[in-house]
């Protein structure tokens, strides 16, 4: 399977040498969607950043977050546990290993709602686990991903 996504950045006329040149660009999916994206503000400063896009960490973040949900609900559907919502809080940590910055952890940290019954904690455990072991993202990474506890 083979997946396209298009980034696009242009200079914009700024003189680019010095370093001062803008970090925006888009992100365009192969369904259309386009997405305003930058370098984050706490790498690159203001104005070179533009902190309202997505930046690649926070990006990084997310699909780990929504991959992990995704299987989670397909392995909750066909065991008869229905969920009403899931909202993921993640958070990741960016630091230097080895001599180099890296996200070296995603923390998740989903609120989960059910519709009747809930499953036991120890359910809702080997769910999580069982995403996290489909979760393609998670598979192709080397950050340390763990659960909020």
């Amino acid at each position: 399977m083979k997946m396209t996504v298009e980034v696009h950045w242009d200079r914009g006329g700024a003189i680019f040498t010095d370093k001062r040149y803008s970090r925006a660009h888009i992100w365009r999916f192969d369904g259309g969607q386009v997405v305003p994206a930058s370098a984050s503000p706490h790498i690159v400063p203001l104005p070179y950043s533009v902190e309202a896009n997505v930046d690649p960490e926070e990006a990084y973040i997310a699909a780990i977050s929504s991959c992990h949900m995704l299987w989670f609900l397909s392995i909750a559907a066909p065991k008869r546990i229905v969920v009403e919502s899931y909202t993921d809080n993640a958070t990741g940590v960016m630091e230097k290993v080895d001599g180099k910055m890296i996200v070296s952890r995603v923390e998740l940290n989903p609120t989960i709602i059910y519709a009747g019954e809930p499953p036991t904690a120890e359910m809702q455990a080997e769910l999580h686990h069982l995403a996290h072991e489909q979760c393609f993202i998670a598979n192709s990474v080397k950050t340390e991903i763990t659960m909020a506890r």
